[in-house]
Formats: structure tokens, C-alpha cells, sequence
């Protein structure tokens, strides 16, 4: 029979710890871009009829850029044929962030989604839901339906049909709020007697 022996409490474990600020982690992953999706993925779920049968509101516009004009700049066409995540990446940055992809990172938290869903065998998902924010952000043409066709027909495409959409929408964006900041006063006149 075994009798149990006493442990000497050393002065180290009774001294308090100090514990310093919450390490902000640095890496690909931003808890603001992780957000962003899990509300998106949350609001899908929710209500999957009405993301379905969405369409467009009377008066959008139509696309900048053709679905079938992704080997221009050919470039974007090698890169987002090779590593589709970056472009996508990207695009997501450029929505969320900044026109001018100030602090982008190529490996960021959409770029991982997009490489995670294609291990699972469903990277038409992120890109159909990212073409669906574009769609809504920028007032464009188009439903869920075409959204999922376009983005299983080539997701690639659909992926540099967005970077395209984003980058020439966000500037437009850019340019009439500069253009809205500037404007004149008119002058002022005197009501007639």
C-alpha cells in the first residue's frame, strides 16, 4: 500500500503573475476579415430562400468588365489561374480596406478561406458569395442563380471579373467623393425685390 506523499509548496507557485496586454497576433489572419465572413456565412444560413431568389434592383448597372475578358492584363490572368486565393485575396482587401491595397498581404484571411474551401471541394461557395457582395455594393446586374453558374462554369473568370469590378468601382467611389469634396459654392445673390 502506497501512502501518498505531501508536495512542498514552493514560493514561485503563491507568487502572483503578472499577466501583460493581450498580444495582438500578427499574421494572415485579421479578426475583422474573419468576421466579415462568418456573418456573411451566418446570414446565408439564415436565409437561404431570400439569397436564392435575390435579384438585382430595378436600375443597376451592368458589369465593367466582361466575364470572358480575364486574360487582360495577363498578369492577373497567370497569377489567378496559378493561385486563385491571392486574387481573391485581393479583391476582398480591395472591398473591405483599401483602393490602394495599403497593408495587403497576399496570404491573407480570404486567400486561406478560399484554399480551405477548396480542400473541402467547395470553392464556388466564397466566390459566388463574393460576387454577391459586389453585386450589392456596386448596384451591378445579376441573381444568386448566375452567381453559382458563373463561379462553377469558371471560377477563375468570375475571380478576375471581380478584381477588375472592384478596382474600377473603387475608384469611381474615390474620385466622386474627392469631386463632391471639392466643389465650388455658388455664389451668392441677393432675392429680387
Amino acid at each position: 500500500m502506497t501512502t501518498p506523499v505531501p508536495q512542498e509548496k514552493s514560493a514561485q507557485a503563491s507568487a502572483p503573475v503578472q499577466t501583460s496586454a493581450p498580444v495582438q497576433a500578427s499574421g494572415p489572419v485579421k479578426d475583422q476579415d474573419v468576421k466579415y465572413w462568418t456573418d456573411r456565412a451566418n446570414d446565408l444560413l439564415a436565409r437561404p430562400s431570400e439569397h436564392i431568389h435575390s435579384r438585382s434592383p430595378a436600375g443597376a448597372q451592368s458589369w465593367f468588365a466582361g466575364f470572358f475578358d480575364c486574360f487582360n492584363p495577363i498578369d492577373s490572368c497567370l497569377i489567378t489561374c496559378c493561385l486563385p486565393c491571392v486574387t481573391f485575396g485581393k479583391v476582398q482587401h480591395r472591398m473591405q480596406h483599401s483602393v490602394e491595397l495599403e497593408g495587403y498581404e497576399p496570404v491573407n484571411t480570404s486567400c486561406l478561406l478560399l484554399c480551405g474551401a477548396a480542400c473541402l471541394g467547395v470553392a464556388c461557395v466564397p466566390v459566388a458569395m463574393q460576387r454577391q457582395a459586389i453585386r450589392e455594393k456596386y448596384n451591378l446586374d445579376g441573381n444568386c442563380i448566375e452567381d453559382i453558374a458563373r463561379t462553377i462554369c469558371c471560377g477563375c473568370c468570375s475571380i478576375i471579373q471581380h478584381d477588375k469590378e472592384a478596382e474600377h468601382r473603387e475608384r469611381l467611389l474615390r474620385q466622386g467623393s474627392v469631386e463632391q469634396q471639392y466643389q465650388t459654392a455658388p455664389g451668392m445673390t441677393y432675392p429680387p425685390q
